[in-house]
């Protein structure tokens, strides 16, 4: 049985990537965070100040002001999609929202994790993909390398480890399937 050596740890973050991201950690608590809800120029704020930071933002889209974008150059996010109050977008690789996507209140989308066979626990990644017309309920957890197909609702809670069908709805923890979407 090995052991662990956390000493060794490299930080794979480029020089360019650390300064880019303390640069939006400021912006973030001085500006986006506290731009009011519900007027129109602070959502367009909101948006103006992401796209500066190069995330692809479609038209109609909203980002609260809460939510938390780790490294908003690997956020595309389509038309008319929402990410609600406190959600978590760990963006260490791509995350990508499709069309008419709604993400409930302190959802947790991760874009990373660790090798925990390695000595040093090195940083693992994969992207994130969210197709048009889901829904990502309240405190729901998305894991790398995961797609949510089309039309599917993650239920309130749930922790998806692996791709969701479309217009299937998920639950639980592994989320496992409970039916299917359907629009009336």
């Amino acid at each position: 049985m090995g052991r662990l050596d956390l000493k060794r740890y490299e930080n794979r973050h480029s020089l360019k990537s650390k300064i880019a991201r303390f640069l939006w950690n400021i912006t973030w608590a001085l500006v986006f965070r506290w731009m009011p809800t519900g007027f129109l120029w602070s959502w367009c704020v909101r948006i103006g100040l992401l796209k500066l930071f190069n995330a692809h933002i479609g038209r109609h889209s909203s980002v609260h002001g809460t939510a938390r974008i780790w490294q908003p150059w690997k956020l595309e996010m389509g038309v008319s999609s929402t990410i609600g109050d406190r959600v978590d977008c760990y963006t260490v690789d791509k995350i990508t929202i499709g069309d008419q996507v709604v993400i409930s209140q302190d959802a947790f989308i991760c874009t990373a994790s660790h090798d925990i066979s390695s000595p040093q626990m090195q940083l693992t990644t994969a992207p994130i993909c969210i197709k048009n017309n889901a829904w990502i309920c309240a405190r729901a957890i998305i894991l790398p390398g995961v797609t949510i197909g089309e039309g599917a609702v993650v239920a309130a809670g749930a922790v998806v480890t692996k791709d969701v069908a479309e217009w299937t709805i998920v639950g639980g923890n592994p989320a496992r399937e409970l039916g299917k979407r359907t629009i009336k």
